[in-house]
């Protein structure tokens, strides 16, 4: 006798979501049932119950999060939850709820089908953490790349394990850090954060672990480490790829141990601590020039977190942009500024090789500086011309340096009467030659723009 196919159940208000998914699970072998929110879900429990469930975050009535809370309650599982809306607050609460899984919409229906087959592989969770209020995290992003570490964030974020958060300066590891720390059990107890590429290598030790008085000169009295602060929560260690060898050995015997001894002291010190790491080096390539302790990059390394570069992921960039110049008036106490849709393509036309910290700078400086409550390309003023840096500036230079070469005369007026037209034609088309929004792109009056207009005509070639 036959066992009866899995039957799987998915809840989502989007009708054609749910028949792209369930035509996909049912080509795999699989039988489906599709609601359209909790309530259908909750009324149809009363008859059957499904070998999984599939459910988004977002429905009229009853939330995803809260049918996933009162299912588990009731022993119903395993449930993968599905949202357009991935954040980290989000995601985390799904984990620990009780979800298997976490799809991003949207998503690939081979791996949904995947995540289904998994989930049924398993066993279903039995304890059951009750959700917590989200906090808000600093950590924005729509990008399939943000979306993905969200995701890494919500699903590690409930263990002990150890994080390696890698990524370039800038790129925001130490907002990952605490959202770690914000969404595990260790959120009521102390976040400490060390950076030990800021502190002097002969004072790190101390900054670590502690010192007791008279340990060495100036030492007059006992203090307490990072190590000591940080009891019961989480202690991150940022740049750990330029800490000292012979503190990489200390440390080392620390995460293996959970024991140490302050500076000068006798006294063993048992520590709780969760140890999240972040560097914007290759610790693989500083293990192989015998810079950095392979086994301790191992103890680091249990869970590795991967911060793209923002040129990585430019779709998010308007969307930072926005919330980080609201941020700056709201902190200023500034009248609030938007930007136009041209000031934001030439943002995230950028590479911004200082990452998200750069672009923030950038929205606090023109916070203060933009003379409008709209901001215009022509207000970014140097941070425009610096997008394609590189590009036509160095076809400039190449064209100036020939033109002094050959002694041509009147280099910089041809220059400037040739940057003035291919401005204006730019702009010009750009807006379907309407002069007066032209202008205020390239931040110029409207009279100014004619003049140079119809100055352009007149030098045309075979004009006299």
């Amino acid at each position: 006798m036959t066992e009866p196919r899995p039957e799987i159940w998915i809840a989502d208000d989007d009708r054609g979501v749910r028949f792209v998914l369930a035509e996909a699970l049912r080509d795999a072998g699989l039988t489906v049932r599709e609601f359209g929110d909790g309530e259908e879900v909750r009324a149809a429990l009363r008859d059957a119950r499904p070998s999984l469930l599939l459910t988004d975050v977002r429905m009229p009535g009853e939330g995803g999060l809260a049918l996933l809370q009162a299912l588990h309650a009731q022993g119903v599982g395993p449930v993968i939850v599905m949202s357009a809306y991935t954040d980290v607050a989000t995601t985390a609460a799904a984990y620990r709820a009780g979800a298997v899984d976490y799809l991003a919409k949207p998503f690939d229906l081979d791996q949904a089908v995947a995540a289904v087959q998994r989930a049924l592989a398993d066993v279903p969770l039995d304890a059951v953490t009750p959700v917590s209020p989200a906090p808000t995290h600093a950590l924005l992003g729509e990008s399939a790349a943000m979306r993905e570490v969200f995701r890494l964030i919500g699903r590690v974020a409930a263990s002990d394990l150890n994080v390696l958060i890698t990524g370039e300066t800038g790129t925001g590891k130490e907002l990952v850090a605490r959202a770690l720390h914000e969404e595990s059990a260790r959120r009521d107890k102390p976040f400490v954060a060390l950076n030990t590429a800021a502190i002097p290598s002969e004072l790190l030790e101390s900054e670590l672990f502690g010192h007791e008085a008279g340990a060495f000169t100036g030492a007059t009295r006992r203090h307490a480490g990072r190590f000591e602060q940080a009891e019961g929560g989480t202690l991150f260690l940022d740049e750990i790829g330029d800490m000292p060898l012979a503190l990489q050995t200390r440390l080392l015997r620390v995460l293996a141990g959970g024991e140490f001894y302050r500076v000068g002291g006798r006294q063993l010190i048992r520590g709780n601590v969760r140890i999240i790491a972040a560097t914007h080096q290759d610790l693989d390539t500083r293990v192989a020039a015998g810079q950095f302790r392979a086994d301790l990059k191992h103890r680091l390394d249990v869970v590795r977190i991967e911060l793209p570069p923002l040129r990585q992921r430019r779709s998010d960039i308007p969307l930072l942009a926005q919330h980080f110049l609201a941020s700056a008036a709201q902190e200023l106490k500034l009248p609030p500024k938007r930007y136009s849709k041209a000031a934001l393509k030439v943002l995230a036309q950028r590479d911004f090789p200082g990452n998200v910290r750069e672009l923030e700078n950038l929205c606090r400086r023109l916070a203060v500086i933009a003379p409008g409550a709209e901001i215009l390309p022509a207000d970014l003023g140097s941070q425009a011309m610096a997008s394609n840096a590189g590009g036509w500036t160095d076809a400039l230079r190449e064209w100036a340096s020939q033109a002094i070469a050959d002694g041509e005369l009147d280099i910089h007026t041809r220059a400037r009467e040739a940057l003035d037209q291919t401005l204006l034609q730019a702009a010009l088309a750009a807006h379907d030659g309407h002069r007066q929004h032209a202008a205020a792109a390239l931040g110029v009056g409207r009279n100014t723009l004619t003049r140079k207009l119809g100055a352009s005509r007149t030098r045309r070639p075979g004009k006299s």
